[in-house]
């Protein structure tokens, strides 16, 4: 049986810390301390970040960089007429959180946008920034009502 008084960490796992600048008999190399010789890693308090080559032109620099990522791009939720069919009852409303409440959209963005596949047959109000003209053509055919938001 297993007692706490018997716990011991793994065989290798826990290491005596590295007494360095201790002599030639340390088995750290003498005066050099496991720092090699000269240069800037063999200073005391040397600080170099991440990615730093020495002043040669670093890695992320060398190469060109391509394309644009636009900081004012919109993206919508999306979400088609078909899922609003199958998760809603007829004259019920549908807006972003109630879909976010049943699970259809995960990540609300920048507002929903409603498309066109699939059919409709259910009187709904849909509430939405976006239709595409087909998904409008599809609620209003069905009874429903299209409002932007």
């Amino acid at each position: 049986m297993l007692k706490l008084s018997d716990l011991s960490p793994t065989p290798g796992s826990r290491h005596r810390r590295k007494r360095v600048g201790r002599g030639y008999s340390s088995g750290h190399g003498g005066h050099e301390s496991g720092r090699g010789t000269k240069g800037q890693g063999s200073r005391s308090g040397v600080h170099v970040r991440p990615g730093f080559e020495g002043g040669q032109t670093p890695f992320w620099m060398r190469f060109p960089k391509r394309g644009f990522k636009n900081p004012c791009r919109v993206e919508y939720a999306i979400v088609n007429v078909g899922q609003l069919e199958a998760h809603f009852e007829p004259g019920e409303v549908v807006t972003l959180e109630g879909l976010m409440a049943r699970g259809i959209v995960k990540d609300p963005k920048d507002g929903l946008k409603v498309l066109g596949e699939g059919e409709l047959t259910k009187a709904l109000t849909v509430k939405a920034k976006k239709f595409s003209r087909a998904a409008r053509e599809k609620i209003l055919a069905a009874g429903g009502r299209a409002e932007e938001v």
